[in-house]
């Protein structure tokens, strides 16, 4: 692991801390219960969060070490591709410990701690989920004498795990990290003016994407066992887009 080891002291955490997890916390989840996958749903229930407290560390590796096996490091900022991807091949999320401020709760130009506590930790005590983003990680491990191919696995990622939709019995349900730490993105992905593909890897290779606006494109997944069995559909898009570099 090439980032510098840091703890959550959660002692530090301010009452306005603790107010603003709350406030996110109760303002997005009313936003999700008819939104959501109800894999996410069963999955916050399994992570155990609550408005009531601010997510710890501690407690959270251990109930993710009681399903998948995946662990939480503390990191001080975003994390460069290749380090981000080598961590999740070794069943490890980097998440930063920092809360946003009041003045700040509708947008970031950094993801916070609710965007990647609430946002991704849940769905690692599914199997599949979980499964897929190491196997992300493995991939990128094969790449990564070429930085371009990694940042176009990068949008893979994006269009997945970030601001992935998922039919559920004929209704598209969200459980991208992106979506489901905002407002804004769950009413704009489930509404009628954004636009909804059907899962495609080469799709989302060859599609440039934005994090400074809502996303006009969102691609739905039967499952995330259909997202496990894609890792040779990735390996060999990234094949092709290497003769094209």
């Amino acid at each position: 692991m090439r980032i510098k080891p840091l703890s959550q002291v959660y002692e530090n955490y301010t009452k306005e801390d603790f107010e603003v997890w709350e406030t996110l916390y109760v303002r997005q989840l009313s936003n999700l219960r008819c939104s959501a996958s109800t894999l996410y749903l069963n999955a916050l229930d399994i992570i155990g969060f609550s408005k009531d407290g601010i997510p710890d560390f501690d407690l959270m590796n251990k109930r993710l070490d009681g399903t998948t096996g995946w662990k939480l490091v503390v990191a001080k900022e975003l994390v460069p591709n290749e380090v981000f991807f080598e961590l999740l091949s070794q069943k490890i999320f980097p998440a930063t410990c920092w809360l946003r401020s009041m003045s700040e709760l509708d947008y970031l130009e950094e993801p916070d701690m609710f965007h990647d506590v609430f946002g991704h930790v849940p769905l690692l005590t599914h199997p599949a989920y979980a499964l897929f983003m190491q196997s992300l990680g493995k991939v990128a491990l094969r790449w990564k004498e070429y930085p371009e191919i990694i940042d176009l696995l990068a949008r893979v990622y994006w269009y997945t795990i970030e601001f992935g939709m998922i039919n559920e019995n004929g209704l598209n349900k969200v459980f991208g990290s992106g979506i489901m730490s905002s407002v804004s993105e769950t009413v704009n992905a489930v509404s009628k003016t954004s636009e909804k593909r059907s899962f495609d890897i080469q799709a989302m290779i060859d599609l440039p994407y934005r994090s400074d606006i809502v996303q006009p494109v969102y691609f739905v997944i039967d499952s995330f066992e259909h997202l496990v069995s894609c890792e040779h559909e990735i390996e060999s898009a990234l094949k092709k887009m290497l003769v094209e570099i």
